[in-house]
């Protein structure tokens, strides 16, 4: 028995459409090929529409908590936080579902009725439902789109990417420019609801606006299903956890034993992995040098050479092995990139708070909603990421030779840079925007009209749509493609718990700043009242804690092994592909 090949039986139509077959006669009718940009292309509306709706709810949430049920700025801050944190997690469990249970399209249709239900109660619940009960259905309403999106978001970047073979450089290639193009129908989303849906909530009505995304699931609900002929599906391949704890057990099992061949040993248990669909094609992870003590759980003994059952508790094969290191890879990468959402969350937050106390007037009477200016990150993210696909790719390859310009980890890399940037210069910003208030003497008028234009914040807004546009980006690049394919789901919910975690992180942030400002007396850095507050201070603890988290993932970055494929004809001829 063997784990890897168990796993690939279980696939269906991933080249032709139907089954494979070494005997091409038997084939009556050639049906046309699934996958591709065919079927892509309705999982992006899907994921377009998903992101509206997200978005429409995030993007002005906070102002719903503090002018609608009158919420302290740091307690609704705090609550949009848990909110988010709570959503992003979830997923880890949703891909659980999925990946052993019900497999991707069937948890991403039972996940979007969920969130469409979700969706529908909130618009109700600001409404229909009477005043004394409103803020309990609310939050009711909200944790229902929690577990909506749970279930949605961890399958439905994998389920698009399924749509890509990856067996050479040229599909490689299509898979990379996928994700950028990707990333736009998320932005272009989330940019429609930005300006939207957020302008008919200020102007015309919470439950006009909140009925607006009910009706956008929905939509992508029906989306989603007219696609159902043109998709390239997985069956769930059962607990991806199960061959992790097998590594664990089975190298516990053999901690006295040496690789050597010696009278305890018989050599290593190699087995085989196939190509899903491609039964003449073997598909192996090569072998690394790193976490060598996981290495033991290969090693075959007097007990296993004597039985010709394998127990896989007992033995588990070099690629098995190898599945397991890139999980643990990741985990230094994982850690270290918990403090970019912890920056990116000022944008529901503080940023919008900051945006409500300014001059937002546009001629002579339209007036921007506070959380509207959100669109100009995704509005960076639409020029940005084109040009970086279109230009940047093509010119970087000429020096660089890597098929995507730069590695994942550079591009990573490159947005909590530019994190740290924008936390310098929303702190210089928010440093100008208080001396207007001392001028003014507004410090005790926390609702009054600062006499300072809104552009001033653009910088910080943009500084957030190209770093976006580079980290968040690559880390679905790097937690689809680096991990083992029965594990893919439960990367892409590994990537969104970052920003999860990274709420909760900015949770204990901010209650750790409030608690130490309050008690050395003076105003609190993050008090009520902003204009007596220190938010220049806050941001700029923020730029620090980046720096020291940059230097932390630069080294993550220096020992990651990225996966190297090595693929075997049945003619013998040997070809390696590095992921």
């Amino acid at each position: 028995m063997e784990y890897c090949s168990d796993q690939t039986q279980e696939t269906t139509d991933i080249n032709t459409g139907h089954e494979a077959t070494n005997n091409s006669s038997t084939i009556p009718q050639q049906k046309p090929p699934k996958g591709g940009w065919n079927a892509a292309i309705f999982i992006i509306f899907v994921e377009m529409a998903e992101r509206f709706a997200f978005y429409g709810l995030n993007g002005n949430l906070i102002m719903y908590l503090t002018n609608e049920l009158r919420e302290p700025t740091p307690t609704a801050a705090k609550n949009v936080n848990t909110w988010v944190g709570v959503t992003s997690l979830l997923p880890l469990f949703g891909a659980f579902v999925a990946d052993s249970f019900l497999g991707r399209f069937k948890t991403i249709l039972f996940a979007s009725i969920i969130y469409c239900t979700g969706m529908s109660m909130l618009s109700l619940s600001v409404s229909v439902i009477p005043r004394q009960y409103r803020k309990a259905v609310f939050f009711v309403s909200l944790y229902t789109i929690s577990i909506g999106e749970g279930g949605h978001k961890p399958c439905v970047l994998t389920f698009a990417a399924d749509q890509f073979g990856e067996d050479s450089l040229e599909e490689k290639k299509t898979k990379s420019s996928f994700y950028n193009w990707w990333s736009l129908g998320i932005v272009t989303g989330a940019t429609f609801a930005i300006f939207a849906v957020i302008y008919v909530q200020d102007n015309v009505g919470w439950g006009t606006g909140f009925g607006m995304l009910a009706g956008a699931m929905a939509v992508a609900l029906g989306v989603f299903v007219l696609g159902i002929r043109r998709y390239r599906t997985q069956f769930p391949l059962g607990s991806p956890f199960t061959a992790v704890a097998q590594v664990f057990v089975a190298a516990a099992r053999k901690w006295k034993l040496n690789e050597a061949r010696d009278g305890n040993n018989w050599g290593l248990y190699y087995g085989n992995a196939q190509f899903e669909g491609q039964p003449n094609k073997l598909r192996t992870l090569a072998r690394t040098h790193q976490f060598r003590f996981l290495d033991k759980a290969t090693i075959i003994n007097d007990v296993e050479a004597s039985t010709k059952v394998k127990n896989p508790w007992r033995l588990c094969s070099v690629n098995q092995v190898e599945e397991v290191k890139l999980v643990l890879r990741l985990i230094p990468i994982w850690l270290t990139c918990l403090m970019f959402p912890v920056v990116q969350t000022l944008l529901n937050t503080y940023f919008t708070k900051q945006g409500s106390t300014l001059i937002r007037t546009v001629g002579s009477s339209f007036e921007i909603p506070p959380a509207s200016f959100q669109g100009f990150v995704t509005f960076t993210v639409l020029i940005t990421i084109p040009i970086y696909d279109r230009v940047f790719i093509p010119i970087a390859r000429r020096f660089t030779g890597h098929p995507s310009g730069i590695t994942v980890l550079q591009r990573v890399g490159t947005g909590i840079f530019l994190s740290i940037i924008n936390m310098i210069v929303s702190g210089l910003v928010e440093a100008k925007r208080l001396s207007v208030v001392k001028e003014y003497n507004l410090m005790d008028n926390p609702k009054a009209t600062v006499p300072m234009r809104i552009w001033w914040l653009l910088p910080q807004y943009i500084l957030c749509g190209l770093s976006d546009a580079f980290t968040f980006i690559g880390l679905q690049e790097l937690f689809y493609d680096q991990m083992p394919d029965a594990m893919r789901s439960v990367g892409a919910a590994a990537n969104m718990s970052i920003t999860g975690v990274g709420n909760f992180v900015s949770n204990a942030i901010i209650s750790a700043v409030q608690g130490i400002s309050s008690r050395h007396g003076g105003a609190e850095w993050l008090g009520d009242n902003i204009n007596r507050a220190h938010l220049h201070y806050f941001y700029w603890l923020l730029a620090g804690l980046s720096a020291l988290n940059l230097c932390a993932y630069v080294w993550a970055a220096n020992c990651f092994v990225y996966k190297k494929v090595e693929v075997e004809e049945a003619s013998g001829e040997h070809l390696s592909l590095t992921a």
